[in-house]
């Protein structure tokens, strides 16, 4: 797996463009990569409610929870799924629209300097091997064509006490194991 320089795309993913992003200030270097956790509708896996989210496509009649968030714009730039499939939204040169109202040390606004990756997942049931595999291969990509990037946080890292993902499901340890050289969790 790698990133096209061309692009800033991951070159053997599906994309799906989202609408949801916009350029990021001048010269802002890459960072950080920030882990999410999601499932659409809560606690269900599998369908396409993510992708029609992130595409501002959701039917709020489907579900209730989806009239809720109807008029949300987000994305991330990467999703993994439960079965390892993964989905690209935004080019990683662009910024996509996931941390929120955030902090990463004394910095804000973490989407303007980070890479948003969401695992297709909830706060309790644990994620899936092939998702840990996979999110080591898509980190080794970043790490390899953005040098800069050197840590990799969860939502609940940058935004305590507003976000808890990826939750107390998400193996740390197992993650660690899996990072390239320079790339270090918290």
């Amino acid at each position: 797996m790698n990133i096209d320089p061309a692009t800033h795309r991951l070159d053997s993913v599906r994309y799906v463009p989202s609408p949801n992003h916009d350029l990021r200030p001048r010269d802002e270097r890459l960072e950080l990569v920030v882990v999410h956790g999601i499932s659409l509708p809560p606690g269900e896996f599998g369908g396409t409610a993510i992708e029609r989210f992130f595409t501002n496509d959701l039917d709020p009649a489907e579900h209730p929870y989806f009239d809720e968030i109807r008029d949300l714009r987000v994305s991330a730039h990467v999703v993994i799924y439960r079965d390892g499939s993964v989905t690209q939204f935004v080019p990683f040169d662009r910024r996509a629209w996931h941390a929120g109202q955030s902090r990463y040390g004394e910095r804000t606004r973490c989407n303007d300097f980070s890479i948003g990756i969401e695992l297709e997942g909830t706060d309790t049931e644990p994620y899936t091997a092939v998702q840990y595999e996979v999110l080591g291969q898509v980190l080794a990509a970043i790490k390899h064509a953005y040098p800069t990037v050197h840590a990799v946080r969860g939502h609940s890292d940058i935004a305590p006490g507003r976000k808890i993902d990826p939750g107390p499901a998400f193996d740390w340890g197992h993650l660690a194991s899996r990072l390239p050289d320079g790339l270090a969790t918290a």
